[in-house]
């Protein structure tokens, strides 16, 4: 499939908020976050991921417990997966994550990353289905609270 970003879909129109930094675009659903991090970057917790995750508990009022992060790999960037421990070690949480990757090797990026990431995990080609994965997730925590 073809990459693309969430501002090119109907979902775009349903986001509740969008947060732009230097370093990726950020769109805040109900119960999802969709994460689209720009070309280049090396992201990592002490420049990026310790500073969003910070915004984004205070904007959910929460650890994430209640949040399916979904990673828009529509740029060519790369990821330090042992970063995640730092993520979870500071108390954070998701319910899921998934991965949107268009190629074969962001495809072998996420199967390492995987090893890092405690929690419910998907790699999806489609942004359409990693949306409808992470609804369904939460509509399913939902039914068993």
């Amino acid at each position: 499939m073809k990459p693309r970003s969430v501002r090119d879909t109907v979902f775009y129109g349903r986001a509740l908020n969008e947060l732009n930094y230097p370093f990726g675009d950020f769109f805040l659903f109900d119960s999802f976050i969709i994460a689209e991090i720009h070309e280049d970057v090396l992201f990592n917790w002490e420049e990026h991921g310790k500073r969003i995750t910070e915004d984004l508990s205070n904007l959910y009022e929460n650890d994430g417990r209640d949040i399916v992060y979904i990673s828009n790999r529509i740029h060519s960037y790369n990821v330090m997966p042992a970063d995640w421990i730092k993520f979870f070690r500071n108390s954070y949480k998701l319910r899921g994550y998934a991965i949107v990757s268009y190629s074969r090797a962001s495809y072998l990026n996420a199967l390492l990353e995987k090893l890092f990431v405690p929690t419910r995990f998907r790699r999806f080609r489609s942004l359409d289905w990693a949306i409808s994965w992470a609804t369904e997730l939460s509509r399913a925590s939902v039914v068993k609270v």
